[in-house]
């Protein structure tokens, strides 16, 4: 029997699947297990489940001896120093797949909100400042022919393609290799530099990892090169964008909106995106429904089962001498 430390409440079968193991986890009405607690648990453990927003590094890992396995509770894992779980030979995985339409689902919500304005509009109701119907009140963008730019065609970004087709839209893409033609037929994605994808594009969403390389990758120079009224949607990772420089470009008129539900310090928003009628603004709630949250929890769990009695999980990150 091992010893599992189960990071946070979560949905499912978690108890059935990790039957026969020693479980660790929040006691009521906790919803997380404090750090203190965290630390002292792995001690002696060898598996985790985690959430995106605890940190596993050597600082970490110094502490769990033991460890194993590291289950992401997430798709991305840019919380997961990747170098110094190898290092101890401790397989990392995560929760691809099963988040794939929650998360497409809440980036066309956001896009359509921010085109719509509806954020404006909700507002001018609130505070008692509708008069009635007028012909050029809000105007807000067409999506059918408008184009939608990608970047990142993975499975969400897949997803969102298929969606936004339905809308009558226009697709492009930029990701650094090119997709399959058959990815490119379902979607009816066109390949293009991501320069010409911002500076043409009506709607820009954003689906690629977070890395060094892609950290404000929508900054200020490139906010600047896009469409005047075009809307921005970012559900992958915050530090994608400059919010300062987002946040300016919405105060000047020259975004017609923005959609996030990923934030670059979370749980902090930056003060002008809070304050902006053209924001609509989620907190991290992509993968956030019923079925997905308990498959993501099961799939984790599945992964710390089948390391423990010595198999490989179908969703591996990083394990022994993949480094």
């Amino acid at each position: 029997m091992a010893k599992v430390v189960i990071g946070a409440r979560l949905p499912g079968r978690i108890d059935q699947i990790l039957a026969g193991h020693e479980i660790v986890r929040p006691a009521e009405p906790e919803a997380e297990l404090p750090r203190a607690r965290l630390t002292e648990a792995l001690r002696d453990a060898e598996g985790l489940l985690t959430l995106l927003k605890v940190r596993i590094d050597d600082a970490l890992l110094d502490g769990a001896p033991r460890l194993r396995v590291v289950a992401n509770y997430a798709v991305g894992y840019d919380n997961v120093d990747l170098a110094a779980t190898a290092r101890r030979g401790i397989v990392v995985t995560n929760t691809p797949d099963v988040l794939t339409d929650a998360t497409a689902d809440l980036t066309m919500t956001l896009m359509l909100a921010a085109a719509r304005r509806l954020p404006e509009g909700g507002a001018m109701l609130r505070e008692g400042r509708w008069r009635g119907w007028e012909p050029e009140q809000l105007p807000a963008m067409d999506l059918g022919g408008a184009q939608l730019g990608i970047v990142g065609l993975g499975r969400i970004g897949q997803a969102v393609a298929r969606r936004a087709r339905g809308f009558g839209m226009r697709v492009v893409y930029t990701q650094r290799s090119a997709a399959t033609a058959e990815v490119e037929a379902a979607t009816g994605a066109r390949r293009v530099a991501l320069d010409e994808l911002v500076a043409t594009s009506d709607v820009v969403t954003l689906h690629a990892p977070a890395t060094a390389e892609t950290r404000h990758l929508m900054d200020a120079a490139r906010i600047a090169q896009m469409k005047p009224r075009a809307v921005l949607v970012n559900t992958a990772r915050g530090a994608l964008v400059d919010e300062a420089a987002l946040a300016a470009a919405l105060d000047r008129g020259h975004l017609l909106g923005v959609g996030l539900d990923v934030f670059e310090d979370e749980p902090r928003v930056h003060p002008a995106l809070a304050a902006s009628p053209r924001a609509v603004l989620m907190p991290h709630l992509g993968s956030s429904t019923v079925g997905t949250r308990t498959a993501m929890a099961e799939l984790a769990a599945q992964s710390i089962a089948d390391v423990l009695a010595g198999r490989r999980p179908a969703n591996v990150v990083s394990a022994p001498g993949s480094h």
